[in-house]
């Protein structure tokens, strides 16, 4: 092999590192003699390693650097982007450490630690995790940016507020009180970094919600991703006081007002974007606990498509809220997606030549040529009172963003009577049991069926992973549950099995499912005679209607739902086992 000339001398150190690396990038037909070379002068000239240049001068990749050097090595090549990595193992090294050194650890077996590394031949590295473990240190590869994307994805809420905390006592951990634009800007303070980092997190994380929640022991912080609970942190309970002081501060509560529950709102920017921030204190045996509603306007699904809605689905809908007058309920539990599809139905029929208000507690969401009230009970501005007002304006459409009670649920239905659109919602299990809710409230039959034009059932259920998708066989006691087993051979079963994209859950995000009812003359007739919910339902499934069940199996089919999930949805679907499992699979165009 030829001398490497720098500066009219010889450099034998230098051909020793060619060895290392260039021998096997030449044999590969990635790299030139000639840009070995410039490599090598750039080495000498700025102590930067010669992979490293020439992945930066465009060389070579990343990837390619990453295997060449296994192959020298002889280590295995690791790509986090396909694995899932158990969190246990992943908190024997500390995020500092992982940071420090770029590396993460992927897997334990018995007193065996495997280390993902940029650098491999960091025996410095190597030496303080196997001292900070306790176990023998197998090395891989992996690319830096893959390694720094799962310290991120990896390394929760927990990790990063150590550092933020650091090593200062409970004492220094000061609120500021200042009033600032964003309660939460360019603040030294620990406790405001620390609600400014549980905050950001939840936003990146996709979460809806984050829970704050004093116990007797420590401060638990949970957040709602995808409809269900996650623990994230437990901050130091000494630093309780401090940190819910922060959120009320923010949200221009009562700090001193710890025995009554209390609302309040701020806004803050993650990423550039305004995000809304709705916050809610509950009094607890061990202290306030908080909730703070994250509203992010980027989450928000306006087309009926991206609902979940079926194409027949829409065409109904369509039909039905682009009518002059009457009264449409959507009906679901809470956090089932109601106002979603409210206003995205008010959207669809919104237009300059509509008059449109609405009254809603809270406003949830800002939406353009749309007049919308805020509920403001202490200050007596009640649903029943501001819909007196609303009916004064002339309104084209009204949307109420609940019937809680029969004064509010005369007037929606009054409104409906006298040439108004209405739009509002219920809490209940499904689209027919809105037509007991009402009567229940005592309102007449009369009233209920003359002014009704349809009513919409919701759940949001998780969906499958389409990076992890796999088929599977639900077990025997799941198959019985869903009336399912003589059809179990003729349906593809699959779920996502858990991947890094989806964080091991084997979701990735939600859609809705629905039953929708169309009032007609018949089921208007049957309302009117106050028959059954079953009788209603029966004329309603020779219209087109099919119930959440079925409606969600039709996406179990196409592969988009898991069989559990459903379940857990459903839980009323024992009303529906009188009908044929084929009508359920197939269904001729239902809505």
């Amino acid at each position: 092999m030829a001398d490497i000339i720098l500066n009219g001398k010889k450099v034998r150190k230098l051909e020793k590192a060619r060895k290392k690396l260039g021998d096997i990038l030449l044999e590969r037909g990635l790299i030139t003699s000639q840009q070995l070379n410039e490599a090598l002068q750039a080495q000498a000239n700025t102590g930067v390693r010669i992979g490293e240049t020439l992945v930066k001068t465009g060389v070579i990749t990343e990837d390619q650097l990453v295997e060449t050097i296994a192959q020298r090595l002889s280590i295995p090549k690791i790509s986090l982007n396909s694995m899932v990595v158990d969190p246990a193992v992943m908190r024997r090294v500390p995020v500092e450490v992982a940071r420090r050194y770029n590396l993460v650890p992927i897997f334990a077996i018995g007193n065996t630690l495997t280390l993902a590394m940029e650098d491999p031949l960091n025996i410095i590295a190597i030496d303080e995790v196997r001292y900070l473990t306790g176990c023998d240190i197998k090395r891989a590869i992996a690319t830096a940016a893959e390694i720094k994307e799962a310290i991120t994805e990896y390394y929760s809420v927990a990790d990063s507020m150590s550092e933020i905390i650091g090593s200062q006592e409970p004492s220094d951990l000061t609120l500021q009180e200042s009033a600032t634009a964003n309660p939460f800007e360019e603040a030294e303070s620990p406790v405001v970094k620390l609600v400014n980092l549980i905050i950001t997190k939840a936003v990146k994380a996709g979460a809806s919600d984050i829970h704050i929640e004093p116990d007797e022991n420590t401060l638990r912080v949970r957040y709602r991703i995808s409809g269900v609970m996650r623990q994230e942190a437990d901050p130091p309970n000494t630093m309780q006081n401090e940190v819910i002081s922060r959120v009320k501060v923010a949200a221009n509560l009562d700090v001193s007002e710890k025995r009554l529950p209390q609302d309040g709102r701020f806004m803050m920017k993650v990423d550039g974007s305004p995000i809304d921030m709705r916050v809610s204190t509950l009094p607890t045996i061990h202290g306030e606990k908080i909730v703070i509603r994250i509203l992010d306007r980027r989450n928000l699904r306006l087309s009926f498509s991206s609902l979940g809605f079926r194409p027949e689905l829409i065409e109904a809908w369509r039909d039905l809220i682009n009518k002059p007058e009457g009264l449409v309920l959507i009906s679901g539990p809470t956090s089932s997606g109601k106002t979603s599809t409210l206003y995205s139905t008010l959207l669809e029929v919104n237009s300059i030549e509509k008059n449109i208000i609405t009254v809603e507690d809270p406003v949830e969401f800002s939406l353009p040529l749309i007049n919308q009230m805020q509920i403001n009970e202490k200050a007596g501005l009640t649903f029943v009172s501001t819909l007196r007002s609303i009916l004064r304006q002339n309104p084209d459409i009204i949307m109420i963003g609940e019937i809680r009670d029969t004064e509010t649920a005369r007037m929606a239905i009054r409104s409906a009577l006298t040439g108004h659109l209405v739009f509002s919602t219920v809490h209940t299990n499904d689209a027919a049991s809105a037509i007991t809710r009402l009567v229940d409230m005592g309102l007449e039959n009369y009233l209920v069926s003359s002014a009704l034009q349809g009513l919409l059932a919701q759940r949001l259920v998780r969906v499958n992973c389409p990076k992890c998708l796999v088929s599977y066989e639900p077990s025997p006691t799941v198959l019985k549950r869903a009336a399912l087993e003589e059809l179990s051979s003729s349906i593809d079963f699959r779920r996502g099995k858990g991947c890094t994209q989806c964080k091991g859950t084997g979701f990735a995000g939600q859609t809705g499912i629905f039953e929708f009812i169309k009032f007609t003359p018949m089921i208007s007739d049957l309302v009117l005679r106050n028959a059954s919910l079953q009788e209603i339902r029966e004329v309603a499934r020779n219209n087109g209607f099919l119930p959440l069940f079925e409606a969600g199996l039709a996406k179990i089919v196409e592969g988009s739902l898991c069989l559990e999930e459903l379940l857990k949805e459903t839980s009323n679907i024992e009303e529906y086992f009188g009908t044929m499992n084929q009508v359920r699979v197939t269904g001729a165009n239902p809505v």
